[in-house]
Formats: C-alpha cells, sequence, structure tokens
C-alpha cells in the first residue's frame, strides 16, 4: 500500500537530515496518514480512506 493522500494527493517527499556537524545525509518526510471512514462526494457511500490528518482538518472545517 502506497502512502499516499486519497483526497489530496500528499506523497513523501525528500530532503536532508542534518546533525550538529552539519552532516546531510537523505532522509524521507512521510505524510501522517489515517485511515478514516468518509462519505465519497461522488457516490453518497462511506468508504475507507488513507487520508492525510491535515486534509481531514480540512474536510471537517468545511463540514460546519
Amino acid at each position: 500500500m502506497s502512502r499516499v493522500c486519497q483526497i489530496s494527493g500528499k506523497k513523501p517527499s525528500v530532503g536532508n537530515k542534518r546533525s550538529h556537524a552539519l552532516n546531510a545525509t537523505r532522509r524521507r518526510f512521510l505524510p501522517n496518514l489515517v485511515t478514516k471512514r468518509v462519505i465519497d462526494p461522488k457516490t453518497g457511500k462511506m468508504r475507507k480512506m488513507r487520508i492525510a490528518a491535515s486534509t481531514l482538518r480540512t474536510l471537517t472545517k468545511g463540514a460546519k
């Protein structure tokens, strides 16, 4: 299963891990994915989806 948000499309990005001596080694920044049951806007049915936590906050903000 890939680490991609099914709504926003967020996926892992890459960068450098920096030590105190400023040595650079490559690392991955993973999205904060949560499995949630949400209503699919196309069908109107509940679906289990892997959504980034930031996207989930935006969805709940729009529901108010």
